[in-house]
């Protein structure tokens, strides 16, 4: 018997799903978002459920993220029914924990990474730990920030969410609570007590015995040059200002932007200046990129590069920054008639 992708349980009073691909980092299919789906459904009326929480399963982390490999397999054969599927239901599942009535408490230890954070950073609880990893590292593999991602990092301060979209660089746990990814900072080592605390139900009164203050944020001390390069209108300009810097840090992100998807640069900036009202304004908006990234973006090819092949050398197209116009921008944004009603 293979056991199950997503193990859903009750302790107590509190509702327990654990992602159970270890040997995958926990990457999401969309049988997995079904489960969660479901599980969440179930305990939205249980009178005997007060609470709800996510976690994963193994030592290295959380969540990888969504399961590009069979997204990427299926965009290269032409289909496009399983990305479409996917993203529809996984956007879903992000807009129900933000709006869940009952505490979602969101346990972000270890890798947690594009899909993982976005069935954790819109829940009402978020924990991160010493061993935390947070990002969204999209625009690697010629995609954008999505499950809310362009959301959480445009409300972040200053241009720190733009730092993090365009560099797709990870955070520890202390930077995650300073960019508004999480709210509580516990000890790895304390994580089998909290979860035994909180199958009691009394999640705040848990939390604030466990929790203690984050340590100092390291991105706390780079806002200088962060908001004044990243404040720019264009991708071009930003890189401008982060190579005219002193800071060491400053040219090192303006290095590792300009190895990401030229196309997918441009397609976030635009995206984390949308001014969203709502995370399910966010979520259509980025289901329609998403689609996008299959159709006419660089998404296949990100993932050949960086998962299939493993070569590291995408061809990006086009491969410039300057060869990406606006109207190239706007194709990405441009509505659909095939586009599902995300949020009725």
């Amino acid at each position: 018997m293979t056991e199950p992708e997503v193990l859903v349980r009750e302790q107590g009073s509190l509702g327990r799903i654990t992602l159970n691909r270890p040997k995958a980092l926990n990457s999401l299919t969309l049988g997995m978002v079904r489960a969660m789906s479901e599980a969440i459904e179930q305990w939205r009326t249980a009178e005997h459920i007060t609470a709800v929480l996510i976690d994963g399963a193994g030592e290295r982390g959380l969540c990888a993220g969504g399961d590009v490999r069979a997204l990427h397999d299926a965009a290269k054969a032409g289909d496009e029914s399983l990305p479409a599927a996917f993203w529809t239901e996984e956007y879903r599942l992000n807009s129900a924990l933000s709006r869940y009535p009952k505490p979602v408490v969101g346990v972000m230890d270890g890798i947690c990474m594009g899909g993982g954070v976005g069935i954790t950073a819109h829940g009402s609880h978020r924990v991160v730990t010493e061993r935390s990893k947070v990002g969204m590292p999209e625009v690697g593999i010629g995609f954008i920030p999505d499950v809310g991602g362009t959301y959480l990092l445009s409300r972040a301060p200053g241009e720190l969410g733009t730092h993090l979209a365009l560099t797709g660089a990870p955070v520890g746990g202390a930077d995650a609570v300073l960019c508004g990814m999480a709210d509580h900072y516990v000890p790895s080592a304390n994580l089998p007590e909290l979860v035994d605390a909180l199958s009691s139900g009394a999640v705040d009164e848990v939390l604030r015995k466990y929790a203690e203050p984050a340590p100092e944020a390291p991105l706390a001390a780079e806002r200088e040059w962060i908001d004044a390069a990243y404040s720019a209108d264009t991708v071009e300009e930003v890189l401008r200002r982060l190579r005219e810097r002193p800071e060491d840090a400053a040219r090192q992100a303006a290095e590792t932007i300009e190895q990401k998807s030229p196309t997918s640069l441009k397609v976030t900036l635009k995206a984390l200046r949308s001014g969203y009202s709502s995370l399910e304004e966010a979520l259509a908006q980025e289901y329609r990129l998403a689609m996008a990234c299959v159709r006419i973006g660089d998404f296949v090819e990100g993932v050949r590069a960086t998962l299939v092949d493993k070569d590291r050398n995408p061809r990006w197209s086009p491969a410039t920054l300057s060869e990406v116009d606006d109207a190239r921008v706007a194709e990405f944004f441009a509505p659909t008639a095939d586009e599902p009603e995300l949020f009725g």
